[in-house]
């Protein structure tokens, strides 16, 4: 995908905000002192009466987004995501998933890719997190086309929405006739020998890892679950059933996330063998961004040498 154009999450985020701005007077951003980098000074520079910077106090801003919800705005909480799922998490359950409020949570600078602000700032346990909290969606975009549907799906859904954008431009493979829907999986490659199930801006790196197993003899199925929960149980099950053996990948420990969420779902429907790819209950630690998801095994070689490890059990 080296000619492919590359854009980072976090910049679709600014962009589709700023779109959905332009046909819904009722949104409002929250910021926390971070609006260059989480992108949401985009929406801030377009409507800056509809933007709120609530200083670095983030637990006291994902109050104030709960409060703005009950007036009939639809609050867009922006920070980086070890600020809000972790600093924030308390509040986050009593204030917006306790009383189901409807309010979008959007955090940047997910994983290990986050780089060079090292080990504080890398989160890798948001999904886990997020998950636990009764009634909240989360999800994590692919590439730019699907971060910007992604919103509008958010905007367009009533109740709490988590979703995880990237600090790291990542190839952008969908065309803008994609049809993104909350709570379904996308087949991205057919195969029957494996399934590889990606999330965020590992996607990519699966789809690569499908083309040089094909080059192999392998067919690997790819599947793009940008919807973490609710999860798509119909395609996870179907790709037990057809393929036999699963892999997960994602920028995320391997503990709570999507690995273990598929797990759940073939545990009790249709068990087969499973290899999780992800941060494995490890902390980062400053790097560049691609040596660091080399160093983790978070590239298509990986992905390569696992799932042909797997097969061959």
């Amino acid at each position: 995908m080296a000619d492919v154009k590359k854009i980072a999450t976090r910049d679709s985020y600014g962009n589709g905000l700023v779109e959905l701005g332009k046909i819904h007077e009722n949104i409002v951003v929250l910021d926390a002192d971070l609006a260059g980098a989480t992108k949401s000074g985009m929406f801030k520079k377009a409507f800056p009466e509809r933007h709120f910077n609530c200083g670095i106090a983030e637990s006291n801003m994902v109050g104030v987004g709960a409060g703005l919800s009950t007036m009939g705005l639809v609050p867009f909480v922006s920070t980086f995501a070890m600020f809000v799922a972790g600093r924030a998490y308390e509040q986050i359950r009593n204030t917006i998933g306790y009383p189901h409020l409807n309010v979008k949570i959007c955090a940047t600078h997910g994983g290990i890719s986050v780089g060079e602000d090292g080990a504080s700032h890398q989160c890798c346990e948001d999904f886990a997190l997020m998950r636990t909290i009764p009634g909240m969606t989360v999800m994590c975009p692919s590439d730019d086309v699907e971060a910007r549907k992604m919103l509008r799906a958010a905007y367009e859904m009533e109740g709490p929405v988590y979703i995880r954008f990237g600090r790291a431009a990542t190839p952008v493979y969908h065309d803008e006739s994609f049809a993104f829907a909350v709570g379904k999986g996308e087949v991205l490659r057919n195969g029957k020998d494996v399934a590889i199930i990606a999330t965020g801006i590992l996607v990519p790196e699966a789809i690569d890892a499908g083309e040089r197993l094909a080059a192999e003899g392998i067919r690997a199925r790819v599947i793009n679950m940008a919807t973490i929960k609710p999860l798509d149980k119909d395609i996870v099950i179907q790709a037990a059933e057809d393929c036999g053996k699963i892999v997960t990948v994602e920028e995320h420990n391997i503990i709570g996330g999507l690995g273990e969420a598929v797990c759940a779902v073939l545990a009790e429907n249709c068990p087969v063998p499973v290899h999780r790819i992800g941060v494995n209950d490890e902390f980062g630690h400053s790097g560049p961004a691609a040596e660091l998801l080399k160093q983790f095994g978070l590239t298509s070689e990986h992905i390569v040498a696992h799932t042909k490890k797997l097969i061959s059990k």
